[in-house]
């Protein structure tokens, strides 16, 4: 099964680690060290032109998505519950 992450990026569902809002990195120094890392190993990925509104994580991609974490939970969470 796979997950539609914006633009032309899909994913395996089973590669999905986490998913979250975009402000984590503003309230979370764990979170944006842990970015700063997936920027240096070039393990980031921004999805499109659009604003992004989530942090999608990987077993080996860090994605910036321009699709709402609730969306992305939503159809992460229709796929693995069916």
């Amino acid at each position: 099964m796979f997950i539609h992450l914006g633009g032309e990026k899909i994913i395996r569902a089973s590669e999905l680690v986490a998913i979250f809002d975009l402000s984590i990195e503003k309230s979370s120094k764990i979170s944006k060290q842990f970015v700063t890392y997936a920027n240096k190993e070039k393990r980031v990925e921004v999805i499109g032109d659009e604003e992004s509104k989530s942090l999608v994580v990987t077993h080996t991609k860090v994605y910036y998505s321009p699709i709402s974490s609730m969306t992305l939970k939503k159809r992460a969470h229709h796929l693995l519950t069916n």
